[in-house]
């Protein structure tokens, strides 16, 4: 029995792998529980195996890496896949551009243990930018998954609409297998996909089965962000799919009878605040990156019911056509019986 699994999903990870499993080697106080490594390779083109490879020719056997390849590409995935893979009771994810500090696995493991109503945990997290942020960053730092919320571990009340994001997250693998859908709505590859959010999805139908969610702040880890990661185009891509993601997410903490009742109230909200922040930054977002991701936001949190309908509606179309070309394959090698 394994208590602690890390679990670091990776797609074209070779350059940044090295860095995140040097830190794993060097974690302190682990002595005294047994853990794992479980290097998800989310179908990469790269030389991400070769690296996972030569690492594990000389890893310690007390703490074993291993690597798992998952076709279907995704975060949502790759997660799913680590829970099926992971020993442990615990597992705790890294991104590959996620830098622990030396005592975070111990420190992930001990908050697992005295808080047994816990599902899930997130890290207190920090940017290490290869550039100056612009101006005013902090107001969207959480699209990067940059958390600081205080230096008190607390939970995170339902009714307050927020949680951790899925960088340096911890969740209870008994809670998430009996939970979580294996296809979340908001499984997306890339940002050509139009969504993200797809790890507060996942949190959501943990909470929503009676779990607690936790910040835990001595959990620490430097998010790395290289430049073009601070494009204005790039941040406004991300608000974007943040925003279209945001109708998914709101129906999932609601009962079937409360959506046709607060749809029109969300719609309307949103409307408001689109407006309020339009008259706010006149003539200011062409100019202001902050200001013209939190537009982008807002527009695109409007029109986030209309964009997933239409999303499930060409999926369902597109699957339907898929089925039916498959059965007049079928008929076309084995024709049906004749009945006179």
């Amino acid at each position: 029995m394994v208590d602690f699994t890390v679990a670091i999903p990776t797609y074209n990870g070779a350059t940044r792998l090295p860095k995140v499993l040097d830190k794993l080697l060097a974690q302190l106080d682990t002595e005294h529980f047994s853990w794992e490594i479980l290097v998800v390779d989310n179908n990469s083109k790269d030389n991400t195996a070769k690296v996972v490879r030569e690492y594990q020719s000389n890893w310690p056997q007390a703490y074993p890496l291993k690597y798992i390849f998952e076709a279907e590409p995704g975060a949502a995935f790759a997660r799913n896949r680590a829970v099926q893979e992971a020993r442990g009771k615990w597992i705790g994810f890294l991104d590959d551009d996620n830098l622990p500090e030396s005592d975070w696995v111990a420190a992930a493991y001990q908050f697992g243990q005295v808080h047994p109503e816990a599902g899930a945990y997130g890290s207190q997290i920090f940017g290490k930018f290869e550039v100056e942020p612009p101006q005013n960053f902090h107001r969207i730092a959480g699209f990067l998954a940059i958390t600081q919320r205080g230096t008190t571990a607390h939970r995170y009340e339902p009714r307050k609409k927020l949680l951790p994001p899925g960088a340096g997250l911890v969740v209870r693998k008994q809670a998430w297998r009996d939970n979580v859908p294996e296809r979340l709505v908001l499984n997306n590859v890339g940002k050509e996909a139009g969504l993200a959010s797809e790890d507060l999805e996942a949190l959501l139908y943990i909470q929503k089965a009676g779990w607690e969610i936790w910040y835990n702040p001595n959990m620490q880890i430097y998010h790395e962000i290289p430049s073009w990661r601070l494009s204005k185009d790039y941040l406004i891509s991300v608000a974007r799919c943040i925003g279209l993601s945001r109708h998914q997410l709101r129906m999932v903490r609601l009962k079937n009878w409360q959506k046709p009742l607060l749809i029109p109230i969300y719609l309307a909200n949103d409307l408001r605040r689109l407006i309020m922040h339009s008259i706010k930054y006149k003539g200011v977002a062409k100019k202001d990156a902050i200001a013209a991701c939190e537009l982008e936001l807002l527009r695109c949190s409007l029109i986030s019911p209309f964009f997933l309908w239409k999303k499930h509606y060409l999926g369902c179309n597109k699957m339907n056509r898929s089925n039916q070309e498959k059965q007049s394959a079928l008929q076309a090698v084995n024709p049906p019986l004749s009945c006179k």
